[in-house]
């Protein structure tokens, strides 16, 4: 039988997700596009898009993510950031505080005595930030800020000219906070430069896809996920973040943070950039604005993902450890069951459409998520994943629903997800809808449904492991003529064991070698109190076990019991010693038979340990 075909592209579970929530906010006629900027009204209300970005420069997008629009508001949190790179934190903290000001954005609101700003997210905070980025090397403040802001983004941002204008000729509220900024000394120069540059900064035209990229930035510690430049000083971070949690969602920014928890920063334009540190961006595009100034739709998909994703960050803390430990396939690690010749060469061949994954720490999205990524971009070269959760610590719903979605999909493509060592989690995956027969205790077994599997693909009918192998058929008699396979007929006694009787004892002398001719045994290390220990091996009929007797003499170091009713050939250790005179041919032969399965078996392992150590 051939190999089956590749797997078919399919949508991640994740885009499912996304395309999913795009569908259930879609309809919602509620909030109105801004309108006292002209420019701004002329947004088709019907335009809404969502992304995610993650710290590693993967975007997911839905809906209108490509579609240009202003960053208006949103770029305060950004250009604040700039300004703090640019004067240092004590010298702004002099003239912009960071307190939540009670206030519209744009209210001409200073603090009594001083005239400083509340803070730099309000219009009154955001012009005087504008007024602190420096001009350098011959570019002026909106140059600088132009390039600060495509860096973040990770590609040029341009302009809208009208929108520039737009808001130029109706700006007279912030002309006129400009006034009072440099009458107490809060900016330094003639405001009017400073306005233009502040409309200008307004009316950078961005992505829904540009906004979940710089929230990604934002993330990861001022790094573009995409560029892998350095696009903000690292040491500002928190302080832009922190001001955004606050006060980065207008007069909503108290409940924000208290439902989404995600320092978050929104704008008039129907943008809505937020930020899981250590993680991920996100992006939201919608142009109707509620009554707050937030986008109407933006504030609830932006709700359902942090609930159905887990996102809050005072649920996440950090950046948790990344979630995979180790990968390796099939022609790497194997179970514990020897296979006769022609399984283990189908093996060495298609062992690498078997994909182990082993998974650590906290299960969480944003370590999931590239899990789930991997997967599904190898899907088309593997028939089988198996997830090891053995040195997971804990998962929440959303990471474990994850693993269940991607089950799903990856079924509907014909591949084959299982999970082992899942201990207390499995009963969430079952109760997520995890497939009960793709649940295994441990890996060992896991791989071997595996391995059958592909090889029942790969074989066809040749796969059929035989309960029976004649003597002469057996792998250590491998070469051997007719003569010797006489001689050595006539020197091994015949014994029979019946199923789950020990046949070898861990501690008891090593002084026979045992050829199977029927039925299967497992090799296991002496457990606690007398219990079966882990299991090392099986070995089918035809296979040999025993023979380091035959090398060394020593002490056994495991069990060897029946799996099921056995009867198998025994060579004792002072017979094959009398074999120097009699059939010294015959020696040398089974020697050298038994150095080669010793060899390929230190190489197995030897294989092992590579994989083990990731490499």
């Amino acid at each position: 039988m051939q190999p089956s075909p590749p797997a078919a592209e399919a949508r991640s579970p994740i885009e499912t997700y996304l395309a999913a929530l795009h569908d259930r906010h879609a309809g919602h006629a509620g909030g109105q596009v801004a309108n006292y900027i002209p420019e701004l009204a002329k947004a088709n209300p019907a335009w809404f898009g969502i992304c995610i970005a993650t710290r590693d420069g993967h975007v997911y997008e839905v809906g209108d993510s490509r579609q240009p629009f202003t960053m208006q508001s949103i770029s305060k949190a950004l250009v604040y950031g700039l300004a703090l790179e640019d004067r240092g934190e004590a010298a702004m903290l002099e003239r912009i505080g960071v307190e939540p000001s009670g206030d519209a954005f744009n209210a001409i609101s200073l603090k009594a005595g001083t005239g400083a700003p509340f803070n730099p997210m309000i219009n009154a905070g955001a012009i005087a930030a504008c007024g602190q980025v420096m001009r350098r090397s011959g570019r002026s403040r909106i140059q600088r800020i132009q390039a600060y802001l495509s860096a973040c983004a990770g590609r040029e941002l341009d302009i809208d000219v009208d929108v520039y204008r737009s808001e130029s000729q109706t700006g007279h509220r912030n002309r006129a906070i400009g006034w009072m900024l440099r009458n107490f000394g809060v900016i330094d120069e003639e405001p009017t430069e400073i306005l233009e540059a502040y409309f200008q900064q307004c009316a950078i035209r961005v992505t829904c896809r540009d906004l979940a990229v710089m929230g990604a930035t934002l993330a990861n510690q001022g790094v573009n996920p995409i560029t892998r430049q350095q696009a903000i000083a690292p040491d500002g971070i928190d302080n832009i973040l922190s001001v955004m949690s606050t006060c980065g969602m207008y007069d909503f920014s108290g409940e924000w943070i208290y439902r989404v928890g995600l320092p978050a920063k929104s704008g008039v334009g129907g943008g809505i950039m937020a930020v899981l540190p250590g993680q991920l961006g996100i992006g939201v595009f919608s142009p109707p604005l509620d009554g707050q100034g937030n986008s109407a739709r933006g504030i609830r998909a932006c709700t359902d993902l942090s609930n159905d994703l887990a996102l809050h960050v005072f649920n996440n803390g950090n950046a948790p450890l990344p979630a995979l430990r180790l990968k390796y396939d099939n022609t790497q690690v194997r179970s514990r069951r020897r296979r006769p010749q022609e399984q283990r060469q189908a093996l060495g061949r298609e062992g690498g459409r078997v994909r182990v994954l082993e998974l650590q720490g906290d299960l969480v999205f944003s370590t999931v998520e590239p899990v789930v990524r991997g997967v599904n971009e190898q899907a088309r070269e593997c028939q089988f994943f198996l997830l090891n959760l053995r040195s997971v610590i804990s998962a929440d719903d959303a990471s474990l629903r994850l693993v269940v979605e991607l089950q799903r999909s990856l079924a509907a493509r014909g591949v084959r997800l299982l999970v082992c060592h899942a201990r207390a989690l499995e009963t969430r995956l079952r109760r997520l809808g995890a497939d009960v027969e793709t649940l295994y205790p441990d890996d060992d077994t896991a791989l071997e449904a595996c391995e059958d599997l592909l090889l029942a693909n790969v074989l066809g009918s040749r796969f059929v492991t035989a309960k029976e192998v004649p003597f002469a058929r057996c792998d250590l008699l491998d070469g051997l003529g007719a003569a010797d396979l006489s001689s050595l007929d006539a020197a091994m006694a015949e014994r029979h064991y019946a199923t789950g009787e020990r046949i070898i004892c861990a501690g008891e002398p090593g002084d026979a070698l045992f050829v199977l001719l029927s039925g299967s045994v497992e090799v296991r290390l002496p457990g606690p109190t007398g219990k079966p220990g882990p299991r090392i091996e099986v070995f089918a009929a035809g296979m040999t076990f025993g023979e380091m007797a035959l090398v060394d003499g020593a002490p056994r170091s495991a069990d060897v019991i029946a799996l099921e009713p056995v009867s198998c050939r025994v060579l004792e250790i002072r017979a094959f010693e009398a074999f120097d005179e009699r059939y010294p041919r015959l020696k040398i032969g089974l020697l050298q038979q038994i150095t080669r399965q010793l060899s390929a078996s230190l190489r197995r392992r030897n294989a092992e340990v590579q994989a083990f150590k990731g490499r």
